[in-house]
């Protein structure tokens, strides 16, 4: 009982740093993703820049970068704000993707209906083009947020105590590596199936009030 309340002693922080990720790097998503949209070339080409490298290294390395790098030579940060920030880069570039393709999926008419009816930029971004991204981008930034919530065990590398830290340090002091990170699997597989049904399920709501 001891050896899985430690375990599960890391599930408080995997949650809190998936969600702190994910939070930031959806916030610095949009203005990356319009950005990438602008109609200017040089804009666009320095976000499409932005987001090849931040998508090209590692998030490990990242993290790395950030608190052995960032962290020893300009000001120190403790080990979650540096995994938050390190995977947070990543984040941001990876949902200014998904709201691009969910841009460029909504059809040209909808644009065109929205200045016939004579829409502010306001109106038409609120009433119009806002419903079918969310509804559109839903169901690939769900899947990213699962996706992150596995990477998110790279912060135990730094000292993060999340799942990950506690399952290696428990094994490492009873010997039992496979009833511990057999634990360790299904609380991960725990903490992702809420996502990927409530996922779902918005989807299913989404698209009964949202038409394309």
């Amino acid at each position: 009982m001891n050896t899985l309340l430690a375990i599960i002693s890391g599930v408080p922080w995997t949650i809190a740093l998936t969600l702190t990720t994910f939070a930031l790097g959806a916030m610095l998503g949009l203005p990356l993703c319009a950005m990438r949209l602008s109609r200017f070339f040089i804009v666009r080409a320095i976000a499409t820049w932005i987001v090849v490298i931040c998508r090209s290294i590692p998030p490990i390395v990242w993290l790395f970068f950030v608190f052995f790098g960032i962290g020893n030579d300009l000001f120190a940060m403790s080990p979650f704000v540096a995994a938050a920030v390190g995977l947070g880069i990543v984040t941001a570039a990876n949902m200014s993707e998904v709201y691009r393709g969910a841009l460029t999926a909504i059809h040209p008419g909808q644009y065109e209906a929205a200045k016939v009816l004579n829409l502010s930029r306001v109106q038409q971004f609120r009433d119009v083009v806002f419903p079918q991204l969310i509804r559109i981008a839903l169901p690939t930034a769900a899947t990213y947020l699962i996706g992150l919530l596995k990477d998110s065990a790279v912060a135990s590398t730094i000292g993060v105590t999340d799942l990950a830290f506690q399952s290696y340090h428990v094994s490492q002091q009873t010997f039992q590596g496979l009833s511990v990170y057999g634990a360790a699997a299904l609380l991960y597989i725990a903490l992702s199936l809420p996502v990927a049904w409530l996922s779902r399920w918005a989807d299913v709501h989404l698209r009964s009030r949202v038409s394309r």
